[in-house]
């Protein structure tokens, strides 16, 4: 089956990240939105940061925007995403008791949560069943020929037809890495790609 060979041998490239150091889905959750439309580089150090200075819910439920402002200039949208935090914050203590929600449901009710966001927390931080779909891996996916979608949405949907469920929580992760060391959007390197021999895209330039 083509999606689990494609798991398979990236697996054998990649250890696990970021996320597998970490066990508190508050911090997934800031962590993830803080990662929209911003580059891991700058994510995770900004995260670290922040939670330096603000090491819980109830802080952060209590922050000046503009002091969470300064901690995560560095971020896209950091002005939004300073509100949304705050929000966040609010909301899981008047609403949840202090707890980030672990289905997506009731995740998506959150203030600038979508769905990518939502899989996130529900793979890295409660380590359910889940494919949170980013750019990366809408186009690897459908450079590779497991799906052939337009959108997001749809990907998400045809990857959970195609990949066996005990292998979505691994989907994310590695095709993001892959994404930003071989399969990249502009030149990707075909040359050296693990995955070269299954790919119906290789060696086509991508402008």
């Amino acid at each position: 089956m083509l999606a689990s060979e494609v798991i398979s041998r990236l697996r054998g490239i990649y250890t696990p990240g970021f996320f597998d150091r970490i066990n508190d889905p508050f911090y997934v959750l800031i962590s993830t939105v803080l990662s929209q439309r911003t580059r891991d580089d700058v994510t995770i150090p900004t995260t670290e940061k922040l939670f330096s200075v603000y090491g819980s819910l109830q802080a952060m439920a209590t922050a000046d925007p503009e002091d969470i402002e300064k901690l995560i200039k560095d971020v896209g949208f950091y002005r939004v995403k300073s509100g949304r935090i705050i929000e966040i914050s609010r909301i899981l203590l008047e609403e949840y008791e202090g707890k980030v929600p672990d289905n997506i449901d009731e995740l998506l009710k959150l203030p600038g949560v979508g769905r990518k966001t939502a899989n996130c927390v529900l793979t890295y931080a409660f380590r359910k069943d889940a494919i949170a779909v980013d750019t990366h891996v809408h186009r690897i996916s459908n450079r590779l020929g497991l799906v052939t979608t337009n959108a997001p949405e749809d990907t998400e949907t045809e990857l959970e037809r195609v990949v066996p469920r005990e292998l979505w929580q691994y989907v994310n992760e590695l095709l993001v890495r892959f994404g930003q060391d071989v399969c990249r959007p502009v030149s990707p390197k075909c040359d050296v790609c693990v995955l070269a021999d299954l790919c119906p895209s290789r060696m086509i330039r991508v402008k």
